[in-house]
């Protein structure tokens, strides 16, 4: 939130985050508004999140398809060869192409096909902060979504599940996209 303020005023757009009427700068963002109707950054709504990794698609576990493997997104695989799932064609464990000296990590920006509104990644990676509260933690705990991370399995990468996480959360699986309204 404090970077979308920041860009947003970085290239003279209104922000969207604020605290009892002044702009959000501090650490604490359980009071934070968010205004999605100015032409600032912010990151999306839930629902926004959810049409966009859609990418135009129907009925679908993953923003392309209802199989997933290892040349589609960054997570660890647990096909059905291994007692997994039937929808992972992948192969067992993590993506070694994103691995140093063994440890996996999160693959670049743009590693892996557009869906069909041109948006990457949108499965695997990291999780991806919404700017709704997660419904029933309101004032607690936002949405987090993406449809897994690297270090989850094939069932978290599809894109309905959503998670709470605590405002102030971190992780090496955690991460934001930003959007901004045209004028």
């Amino acid at each position: 939130m404090k970077w979308c303020n920041a860009r947003s005023e970085k290239e003279g757009r209104p922000v969207c985050y604020r605290v009892g009427g002044a702009v959000y700068r501090g650490a604490d963002n359980n009071a934070v508004v968010c205004s999605v109707d100015v032409a600032g950054y912010r990151l999306p709504t839930d629902v926004e999140y959810h049409y966009a990794a859609r990418g135009g698609l129907i009925s679908r576990r993953f923003p392309w398809g209802n199989t997933i493997d290892h040349t589609r997104a960054n997570y660890f695989g647990y096909p059905a060869s291994s007692g997994g799932y039937s929808y992972d064609t992948g192969y067992d464990g993590y993506d070694t192409r994103f691995a140093i000296g063994g440890q996996p990590y999160t693959s670049p920006v743009k590693s892996f096909a557009a869906n069909g509104y041109g948006l990457h990644d949108m499965a695997g990676n990291v999780f991806e902060w919404c700017t709704d509260w997660y419904p029933g933690y309101e004032g607690s705990r936002r949405v987090g979504r993406g449809g897994g991370a690297w270090n989850s399995h094939a069932d978290y990468c599809r894109i309905a599940p959503r998670f709470p996480y605590e405002p102030d959360g971190v992780g090496g699986n955690i991460g934001f996209r930003a959007v901004w309204r045209s004028q």
